[in-house]
């Protein structure tokens, strides 16, 4: 844990969910909450496995990651 009033560790996952917030939540209707985690499953695999990303080479972070593995 970081001293108090130092945001830089939630920096990363405060992205994530304004990313996840914009791209899934706002732009869907959900029936009922197993609708809602059905779909929120459904996201995450894209987000990890589909999502291209520039800032990561034109590749998804499960691609960008194992290439990495690869080269160490």
């Amino acid at each position: 844990m970081s001293r108090k009033g130092n945001c830089y560790d939630n920096a990363v996952i405060e992205n994530f969910f304004g990313i996840m917030k914009s791209e899934f939540l706002y732009i869907n209707e959900f029936e009922n909450i197993e609708h809602f985690k059905h779909e929120l499953e459904k996201y995450m695999d894209y987000y990890n496995n589909k999502r291209i990303k520039t800032k990561l080479k034109g590749k998804s972070p499960i691609q960008y990651r194992t290439l990495a593995q690869q080269a160490a």
